[in-house]
This record gives structure tokens, C-alpha cells and sequence, in this order.
């Protein structure tokens, strides 16, 4: 089984910024595709970025411009920078990986924006 844990969420003002991290215990890691998704309550959950293991990435057109997915740490984490940062981006981010028939989530990390 592997493990996946985020980290970086917090408390922000809008126009601030945060940097969230996904690692797994997968040596693996760089040949999954992974994607981080959110929730809010009340809402239903949201893709927001993805990257591939060949590096390339996709977004979610609400954050276009202001998120950038990257693999770090040579290859040993993926990052989501996040960039003028609005009260509708809180939520719980989550990290997924997949690769073939298997797929594995984390527990997720809260990033508040608030003034």
C-alpha cells in the first residue's frame, strides 16, 4: 500500500500565496500521473491540476494562470504553487496518484484564504 501525504496548507489573505506538497512512499513516484483535486463543504470535489510522468500538465480553467503543477525534489514530490489565491480557492487539497489499475489518495491539506 502506498502512502500518500500533502503538506503546506494554511491560513492566507486573499492575493497571498501557498505551496502545497504531495509525497508518496512509491519509488515509483515519478511514473505515476498526479493530480490534485479539491473540496470544499457543500461542494463537489474538483480537479484542479494535473501532471503526467512525462511532465506535461493540465489545469482547471478557474485556475489558469494562477497554479502551477511541477514535479521537485527530483522527482520526488509534486508541488502545486499557488498564486493570487481567492476566497473560493479554500478548500481541501488532495493528492492522487495513478498508473495503470492502480491509484492511491492522500488525506489531504486545508488552505484558507481569508481576510
Amino acid at each position: 500500500q502506498v502512502q500518500v501525504v500533502e503538506s503546506g496548507g494554511g491560513l492566507v489573505q486573499p492575493g497571498g500565496s501557498l505551496r502545497l506538497s504531495c509525497r508518496a512512499s512509491t519509488i515509483l513516484f515519478q511514473h505515476y500521473t498526479v493530480t490534485w483535486y479539491r473540496q470544499s463543504p457543500g461542494k463537489e470535489r474538483e480537479l484542479v491540476a494535473t501532471i503526467s510522468s512525462s511532465g506535461n500538465s493540465t489545469y482547471a480553467d478557474f485556475v489558469k494562470g494562477r497554479f502551477t503543477i511541477s514535479r521537485e525534489n527530483f522527482g520526488r514530490s509534486v508541488d502545486l504553487q499557488m498564486d493570487n489565491l481567492r476566497p473560493e480557492d479554500t478548500a481541501v487539497y488532495r493528492c492522487n496518484l495513478k498508473m495503470g489499475n492502480y491509484e492511491f489518495w492522500g488525506q489531504g491539506t486545508q488552505a484558507t484564504v481569508s481576510a
